[in-house]
């Protein structure tokens, strides 16, 4: 994997030594910011592939970084939080983190959801053979332009929840249910998936639908799961 570069970002010196020594082991570049605005000037200087971002810092911490990163870039983005509160990890889902770790984080597991957002989101030929193109009731995906039209306007989504959009587009009238989502999508088991994966749909359906209450696309069928309408 040393061609992906990844940004750590945490106030705490050691934690950002740690990682980058893990992540160096992999063979992955590794970028260190301090804080959030640091973070945000990193990235216009390099190339990068994922963040690791802390949630508690100076100046600009991970929420906010991660509200300014998602106006430009859908770099994926693992949140590191000391809370183990579930709204806190919601709160970082809904301003568009893709997956959170919590402090003090085991070190295999930390390698192990990077290298799943980077196996997902840099490796060329997720689904191989597949359609390029995917239309749908008013909805187009272009898997080689990794762009989403909602009317014929342009969408933008997170990794994440291109990837349920995506799932849910290729098997339309299917119902997945909430495991079986986090799997497809995170591709590890989905013991504690519920609020995760609700509040990327909850996220989806606010950009894609007229009256989000009351979806025409993505629907849930109740005490099952999700379906894009066939």
């Amino acid at each position: 994997m040393n061609r992906y570069c990844v940004l750590v970002v945490d106030d705490e010196l050691e934690i950002r030594d740690a990682i980058e020594i893990y992540l160096k082991n992999e063979g992955i570049t590794v970028i260190k910011a301090k804080d959030g605005l640091e973070a945000l000037e990193k990235l216009h200087q390099h190339q990068v592939h994922l963040i690791v971002l802390d949630v508690m810092m100076p100046r600009l911490d991970g929420i906010a970084t991660t509200f300014k990163i998602r106006e430009e870039k859908n770099i994926p983005i693992l949140m590191l939080s000391a809370k183990t509160e579930d709204t806190d990890k919601i709160l970082g889902l809904q301003v568009g983190a893709d997956d959170y770790v919590t402090k003090p984080f085991n070190p295999l597991e930390l390698i192990a959801r990077v290298k799943s957002l980077l196996r997902r989101y840099v490796t060329l030929g997720t689904y191989e053979g597949s359609e390029k193109v995917i239309e749908l009731h008013g909805l187009t995906l272009n898997e080689s332009a990794k762009e989403f039209l909602v009317q014929g306007e342009p969408v933008k989504l997170t990794p994440i929840e291109y990837k349920i959009v995506e799932l849910l587009m290729r098997n339309p009238g299917r119902v997945f249910s909430i495991h079986e989502i986090y799997e497809r999508v995170w591709q590890e088991p989905g013991y504690n998936a519920e609020n995760t994966v609700a509040v990327h749909i909850r996220k989806i359906r606010e950009k894609i639908e007229i009256d989000p209450k009351n979806p025409t696309y993505l629907k849930v069928v109740w005490g099952i799961g999700y379906k894009m309408e066939k």
